[in-house]
């Protein structure tokens, strides 16, 4: 048996920031992940994807140099073979940035299959060589087996994408988020299912490279848990560019052709309608993995939808002392974002540690489609205020009100919730929100100014430069401060 102060089972974000963290403390630190360190978010979501749609940001931008700006340019072709090439790399390095993290850091890593056999123990089947071992490794770590925690033992996991009923994705003609980044080729025709951010991102990322798409959401609007406003503004961007949005629309049936994928799908009004795509992107959530973690041998179980509660959110910590869960496996209101799980593996690191953080505020996390136009919030949308029973006032701007939103010419908008104040004007800001390019970019002042509780007089004595997108936001509270310029 050998022993160390914390396990970590997964090296995605959350996994691997608990690991650092807490070997930065002094901490002798176990990782047990059976893939590659990095997870999702660095091998088949975030950084690959962010990768395409750069590319797809490019591909645009020829189109409109020549019909906007009258630049006489041409788009011959995209080397897809090229466009992958750089996407990989990006990956690779980042890949080896993060081993040599760990590495330096004094991290174990140990490449297996990591399942509880009690409260404070694990046992990791080894799938292969450790990466990433560092100061002090040695047998121990390669060797798999058995393995005490003095101090305790992280759940991160993460998740894998949902699929519904009919044909099981294949790589090819029906996709998941996880694999459609590697499909085959370019398809002429995509369907993509789903219209949260992952969805909205891949439909963008197909009609960027000529793809005629079909984007079909169950609820009555895009990004459903966003604010109304947000959603009407990027709907539009997005029909503007050619993607046949179907909102209150759901998959009747689908079925695998040679060459392709026939879908029927229900719309909100009318009869079903029936298509013929080469590509059915599937994009309707991700479900938390715990397949094999044999939680009952710690006294743990899943809720009815597969989540590892806390029994303390402050601590993020289980009803099992000592077992902690940071990442995908947790329930709302986490979020199910890299940067949310970044910030929960620095919490229950400093926690294992002794130390008192403060305990996350899920309110305050920016949230980010990267999609043409993009989206970015924080915070509370002017129902969600609403429905907690705040008075609220709002304020919106479109970016086309400010010289570089005229320059840009995508549209787009500045919404702003705040509290009614006593005397009638706009007092504490409970939410702000951004459609338009390079809004994620734009949304981590937003994210201090609904963090520190500020009020729009409070952000309207702070400049903005001129010209930017920004000083949209910053306009946006002048007028609320009752000092607005140019808004009428």
């Amino acid at each position: 048996m050998h022993e160390t102060d914390i396990i970590v089972i997964g090296g995605g974000t959350g996994g691997y920031s608990t690991a650092l963290r807490a070997a930065a403390l002094g901490l002798d630190v176990v990782l047990a992940e059976r893939d590659l360190v990095g997870g999702t978010c660095l091998h088949r979501g975030c950084i690959p994807s962010k990768a395409m749609l750069h590319a797809a940001e490019l591909v645009d931008g020829i189109a409109e140099a020549r019909e906007r700006w009258g630049v006489k340019a041409t788009l011959e072709a995209v080397d897809w073979s090229a466009l992958t090439a750089t996407r990989d790399d990006i990956v690779a390095r980042n890949h080896r940035g993060v081993e040599g993290h760990l590495s330096h850091a004094g991290v174990r890593v140990v490449r297996g299959s990591a399942a509880l056999t009690g409260a404070r123990t694990v046992r990791v089947e080894p799938t292969g060589a450790t990466a990433g071992a560092g100061a002090g490794a040695g047998a121990d770590a390669e060797a798999g087996g058995e393995w005490t925690a003095r101090r305790g033992i992280v759940l991160a996991t993460g998740s894998r994408p949902r699929t519904l009923p009919g044909p099981a994705p294949d790589g090819r003609r029906v996709v998941t988020s996880d694999d459609a980044l590697y499909a085959p080729g370019l398809p002429a025709s995509v369907l993509v299912l789903g219209g949260g951010a992952i969805g909205v991102e891949y439909a963008s990322l197909h009609r960027s490279m000529g793809a005629d798409v079909t984007l079909v959401e169950a609820a009555d609007r895009l990004l459903p848990l966003e604010d109304a406003d947000v959603s009407r503004h990027l709907t539009r961007g997005l029909k503007k560019r050619g993607i046949e949005v179907l909102t209150g629309a759901r998959l009747e049936h689908a079925e695998t052709l040679p060459d392709g994928v026939r879908v029927t799908v229900l719309p909100a009004r009318g009869e079903p309608r029936t298509l013929d795509v080469e590509r059915l992107l599937v994009a309707v959530g991700r479900a938390p993995v715990t397949d094999g973690l044999n939680l009952g041998a710690a006294g743990l179980a899943t809720d009815d939808r597969g989540f590892v509660a806390p029994a303390d959110w402050t601590r993020l910590e289980t009803a099992v002392p000592g077992i902690h869960v940071v990442g995908d496996l947790l329930p709302p209101p986490s979020l199910g974002l890299a940067h949310a799980s970044f910030a929960e593996g620095l919490l229950v690191a400093e926690t294992l540690a002794g130390l008192s953080p403060r305990p996350l505020d899920y309110a305050t996390v920016p949230r980010v489609t990267y999609s043409s136009p993009q989206t970015a919030s924080v915070g509370l949308s002017e129902a969600q205020a609403r429905e907690r029973g705040h008075d609220v006032v709002t304020n919106t701007m479109p970016l086309t009100a400010v010289a570089k939103g005229m320059v840009h010419g995508q549209g787009g908008m500045v919404k702003v919730v705040a509290e009614r104040a006593a005397g009638g004007g706009a007092g504490q800001v409970l939410g702000v929100h951004l459609v338009g390019p390079h809004v994620s970019e734009m949304v981590a002042e937003s994210q201090l100014i609904v963090g520190w509780d500020a009020d729009p007089a409070d952000v309207a004595q702070h400049i903005h430069p001129h010209p930017t997108l920004s000083e949209a936001v910053g306009e946006v509270f002048l007028t609320l401060a009752g000092r607005g310029l140019h808004q009428i």
